[in-house]
């Protein structure tokens, strides 16, 4: 994130990272809030007169709070489930490990700190840059602001003796095969017995002509640029299993598996297998190999 003259000029990248963040703003201040985050509404309130004198077309439109209806409500709910992974960890690991990887702009740490938690956000030096200058770290809150395949990341991490939970939310499917493959076989060696949670695409979401109709959904309807394609698709969670030796499958979850009320009628299609398998969430453990 450039400021050039007192404008903010955006990537495609940061964009998405701004539009989720304005998501959760959008319905933590709803009523009766799938997600509260008085800390997210905090930081877009010192935004907002940067996005409106932004030449992005879209951080403009994030000032007005113009995001498409669908967003504020998946987004909201796939981070409320996201925290939950942290919580549930944190009641069995007070002291424990959390890496957020390609973070973005969120907050989570002031959502589900225990006291005790270390917890890392990580993401591109520039951004990290931008959100440095916005929230504050401390001795259990620590910013790195490093690509998540330069792996010397891991070092300031290991440091710490204490177990591991990575979340990658909406990261993976941005990141070729070959650069996801290698990622999860460095976190396993780097932190034998740790949780990876983790966002995935189908495959035929990444191909074809599922592929073209992702990257045009993403790009019309969400005003996302071309850094935001889809490269990495699964065709089931347990293709990663097959990658190497102690890659155990925990479980899955689908944002309509919450069935809330805010989803509307689209929750009819709950139940169908092509809507489960598109986009979800899977759950890991990674075993010592």
């Amino acid at each position: 994130m450039n400021l050039v003259k007192g404008k903010l000029d955006l990537s495609a990248i940061e964009e998405t990272a701004l539009l989720t963040l304005y998501a959760k703003v959008i319905e933590s201040k709803s009523d009766d809030p799938i997600i509260r985050d008085k800390k997210a509404e905090e930081l877009v309130a010192r935004l907002n007169s940067l996005l409106r004198e932004s030449n992005s077309k879209m951080a403009r439109r994030l000032s007005k709070s113009a995001i498409d209806s669908r967003l504020s409500i998946h987004i909201p709910l796939r981070s409320k489930k996201y925290d939950q992974y942290a919580e549930d960890f944190l009641l069995r690991h007070p002291q424990g490990i959390i890496i957020n990887m390609g973070c973005g702009m969120d907050t989570r740490f002031f959502r589900i700190d225990n006291g005790k938690v270390h917890f890392f956000d990580l993401d591109l030096p520039e951004l990290i840059r931008f959100k440095q200058q916005f929230l504050q770290e401390n001795e259990r809150y620590r910013m790195i602001g490093q690509s998540v395949l330069n792996f010397s990341w891991m070092e300031r991490v290991t440091d710490i003796k204490q177990p591991v939970l990575i979340l990658a939310e909406g990261i993976l499917m941005y990141l070729p095969e070959e650069d996801v493959k290698h990622l999860v076989l460095e976190l396993q060696h780097r932190f034998p017995e740790s949780e990876l949670v983790c966002e995935l695409t189908n495959h035929a979401w990444v191909e074809g002509i599922g592929g073209k109709l992702a990257r045009v959904k993403m790009k019309r309807r969400f005003r996302m640029g071309t850094d935001a394609d889809f490269k990495f698709g699964v065709s089931n969670a347990h293709d990663l299993e097959s990658w190497g030796t102690g890659i155990q499958f925990l479980g899955k979850w689908f944002y309509m598996d919450e069935n809330h009320p805010k989803l509307g009628w689209i929750r009819l299609f709950r139940k169908w297998k092509l809507f489960q398998d598109a986009q979800y969430t899977a759950h890991y453990r990674l075993h010592a190999a």
